[in-house]
């Protein structure tokens, strides 16, 4: 009778050293705050530079995004999305937004961005709808397309795209290769799109990330 008793008093004894030990782990931090700020120096041959700007802030899925001189010259735009991710070894991102614009645009622009990666290739490309409420003729559609190769860590090559009303001009569509090197938070980019051409565009990026 008494080895029971001893067997259920060890049992108790136990079931309640981990319930003491759990009672005392932290509990799950929140998840923290991620920036990140990318210039777009712009040189346009035969046409006027610029320079575009876009500022993310995450936490968790939250993903808020501001704009500058990136719709058009002179508009600023703002937007919030949410991320879904998953994979392992073909590993994905999806980010539909929802934001406006004003200053030379007066918008209101639903938007998403996706990115696909395996091994060492990517794809990225965004996407938005300039739907411009003072004249409708003004709406478009904007698109921003990669795909890299990364034959080592710190650099990234591949071919761009994109189709968009900043430059003016007869292309619909602009494509050209792309560069881009990091170390440790810094990116540092070079794309080109009509290479050669009388409408060449080059555009810098400067990406830091903290």
């Amino acid at each position: 009778m008494l080895k029971p008793i001893i067997a259920l008093a060890m049992i108790a004894h136990a079931t309640l050293a981990l319930a003491d030990e759990a009672s005392t782990e932290p509990p799950a931090a929140e998840p923290a705050w991620t920036f990140s700020v990318t210039a777009y120096p712009t040189d346009v041959r035969g046409g006027d530079n610029f320079t575009s700007g876009v500022a993310i802030a995450e936490r968790g899925p939250l993903h808020l995004e501001a704009r500058y001189n990136y719709e058009a010259v002179g508009a600023r735009s703002a937007f919030v999305g949410w991320n879904f991710s998953g994979g392992e070894t073909l590993t994905w991102k999806l980010t539909p937004m929802l934001g406006g614009g004003w200053g030379d645009i007066h918008a209101v622009i639903p938007a998403v961005e996706a990115a696909v990666g395996w091994r060492a290739l990517d794809f990225y490309v965004e996407a938005e709808y300039v739907h411009d409420k003072t004249e409708h003729s003004d709406s478009y559609i904007y698109a921003w397309s990669e795909l890299g190769l990364r034959p080592v860590e710190w650099l990234r090559l591949g071919l761009a795209g994109q189709r968009t009303r900043l430059y003016g001009g007869d292309r619909d569509f602009q494509r050209g290769p792309f560069a881009q090197i990091t170390v440790k938070s810094l990116t540092l980019g070079v794309f080109c799109f009509n290479p050669g051409a009388d409408d060449q565009i080059v555009v810098g990026s400067l990406n830091v990330a903290f």
